[in-house]
């Protein structure tokens, strides 16, 4: 890559926690940024049209078609060390694991679910609500866009044994069967995001969501209560 060309790169992702992580791109020099955040403006026509140089995907909750990873490079970021954690809902799944931290694997998108080869990997903390997880992460994921175009670095196969996740569906959130004070703040803590549906408890015809959970010790825990009726 020429370093007087102005090069081209699209941020996909409709999370405003990337807000803060595309500010940065689009300071960076010599690189034009653009920013897409609804399914309908990501199209092949438009990809077409604008012929960036790749596609940095933090966060998408659609399916890339294939007649756009395989005519642009498409690079994904997903929370776990893959192969390990192949699927949705991968930081819902570590915490249920008991996983304190894992690692940020940035692949190339191909026709598998999160099967494509590897560019590099980067370690986060898993501490936390997932609002600030993600937060994190995309802290992370500027310096691994940052190394990715610097060292124009080439993604390898995938090595390790394949451990799928199954993606979680909302009412795995509801708590009331869970007995360990320590399960409980993890279950609200990690449905704590915008766009997530909040751990909750049903009560009669009430819907009690929990948020903001902190722990003070083996037996309570302190967080927000929204009450609906439903």
């Amino acid at each position: 890559m020429g370093s007087n060309l102005t090069m081209k790169y699209i941020l996909l992702s409709e999370k405003k926690w990337h807000d803060s992580l595309f500010h940065n791109l689009h300071d960076r020099k010599n690189e034009e940024w653009l920013r897409v955040s609804s399914k309908s403006d990501f199209t092949l026509e438009f990809l077409n049209e604008l012929k960036p140089d790749r596609i940095f995907i933090p966060h998408w909750s659609h399916i890339i078609p294939a007649d756009i990873f395989e005519n642009f490079e498409c690079i994904v970021f997903h929370m776990t060390d893959l192969p390990y954690g192949r699927g949705g809902s991968p930081l819902q799944n570590l915490i249920v694991r008991d996983c304190k931290e894992t690692k940020i694997s940035a692949l190339r998108v191909d026709k598998g679910l999160d099967t494509g080869d590897i560019y590099l990997k980067k370690e986060l903390m898993l501490f936390g609500t997932a609002q600030e997880i993600f937060l994190r992460s995309s802290m992370i994921i500027f310096m691994m866009i940052d190394e990715i175009i610097t060292k124009d670095i080439l993604p390898k196969a995938q090595e390790g044994e394949i451990v799928e996740f199954r993606r979680r569906k909302p009412e795995e959130g509801d708590i009331i069967e869970l007995k360990d004070i320590e399960k409980i703040y993890d279950y609200i803590r990690m449905l704590d995001a915008e766009g997530y549906p909040n751990a909750f408890i049903k009560v009669g015809n009430l819907r009690l969501e929990f948020s903001r959970a902190t722990i003070k010790n083996s037996k309570t825990i302190l967080a927000d209560v929204r009450i609906i009726k439903e």
